[in-house]
């Protein structure tokens, strides 16, 4: 089984998505809600009810060098908003079990 799940988004607009129980993710590319909503579930150990994706582009990236400009772009991305059902929460900044002693 493929990693579905890269990393958990901390940004101002997945705050504001976790107060209605919602909450954002980076996911593979090929990753599909199913898979997806699998993973939340064994990962957290919560109940899903429902996945949303957004594939995003890559922007367009442009740098002088020696050799003259190069340009590019930055990869392609996937983003998964996931809505937990009633009751259900994930404490993603509470940092539990990541205490240490000094």
């Amino acid at each position: 089984m493929i990693t579905v799940i890269k990393y958990p988004l901390l940004t101002e607009k997945a705050a504001k998505l976790s107060e209605k129980n919602q909450y954002a993710f980076e996911v593979t590319t090929v990753a599909n809600k199913i898979q997806i909503k699998t993973a939340i579930e064994k990962l957290y150990e919560v109940k899903v009810s429902s996945v949303r994706t957004v594939n995003v582009k890559g922007k367009s990236k442009t740098r002088s060098t020696k050799k003259g400009i190069m340009r590019g772009t930055t990869p392609l991305r996937k983003k998964a908003y996931v809505t937990l059902a009633k009751g259900y929460t994930i404490d993603l900044v509470g940092g539990e079990g990541n205490v240490s002693e000094d």
